[in-house]
């Protein structure tokens, strides 16, 4: 069994024919699958979702594109409900800031207010976070260093940054998605190896990042295997081994 540790099962793109890509998904041994919180407006279909399938979990929380929208209420309402089991995906995005430096000094302050919220909310509940980092690697590292609790997290899409991988040391787990295997991700495949195979997690980001060979279709949680068979081939090990590894360190991270 594969879980598909960051799959947004929420997202219109899936409204259609949710259930026949739920059924692909565990026709392909992919079994349980978590919904990050990033969109407020579709965090109540996330809770939805959770609620009607036994297999489906959700965490909250408000991606740093949509931080000015950031409703610290709305996110305690579905902290304490059993399906939940994590905090993010949070975290800090520089890819696409403003023109102007009072324009980016601002955005910069507002993604890390929000930002560090949300890591003390899941300090507050004791929930793992689920970490977005993008061009702000520095800034993500010392903000998790300073007021992340020792529940740690994981860090999503992880970005290759070989100095994240101190994070390790603070029980932060590495998503690893469909840019393993694309054939221009030479930085991942050589600092893959460096993490440790206890800190692994398997996910999807779908429908974004569709691995090869499926590149510029819908991305969804039956590729997970795809996603595994490079680990594996990486990792030097067995596909089982390498999945019952990362089943076993979602276990121990989310609960399930």
């Amino acid at each position: 069994m594969i879980v598909d540790t960051h799959v947004h099962l929420d997202d219109p793109r899936y409204a259609e024919d949710l259930e026949e890509v739920l059924a692909r998904s565990r026709a392909a041994g992919v079994n349980r699958w978590i919904i990050p919180g990033a969109d407020p407006d579709t965090l109540p279909r996330a809770v939805e979702l959770a609620e009607s399938h036994d297999d489906i979990f959700f965490a909250v929380g408000v991606h740093p594109y949509d931080a000015r929208r950031y409703d610290r209420g709305l996110l305690e309402r579905y902290i304490g409900h059993e399906k939940c089991v994590g905090v993010g995906e949070c975290g800090l995005d520089y890819y696409r800031l403003p023109e102007g430096e009072e324009a980016i000094a601002e955005e910069k302050r507002i993604q890390k207010e929000v930002f560090v919220d949300q890591i003390a909310l899941a300090g507050e509940h004791d929930k793992p976070l689920i970490v977005h980092i993008r061009e702000a690697s520095r800034d993500s590292q010392a903000l998790l260093e300073e007021h992340a609790s020792e529940r740690g997290g994981v860090l999503h899409c992880y970005n290759a940054d070989h100095q994240l991988l101190q994070l390790a040391e603070r029980n932060f787990y590495y998503g690893i998605g469909g840019v393993i295997t694309f054939k221009n991700a030479r930085r991942l495949v050589e600092v893959y190896p460096q993490i440790p195979k206890d800190r692994l997690l398997i996910e999807t980001d779908g429908p974004y990042l569709t691995p090869h060979p499926h590149r510029g279709q819908r991305n969804e949680p039956a590729y997970c295997t795809l996603v595994a068979q490079k680990m594996a081939e990486l990792s030097g090990i067995s596909y089982e081994e390498l999945t019952a590894i990362c089943r076993e360190n979602t276990r121990r991270l989310f609960g399930i």
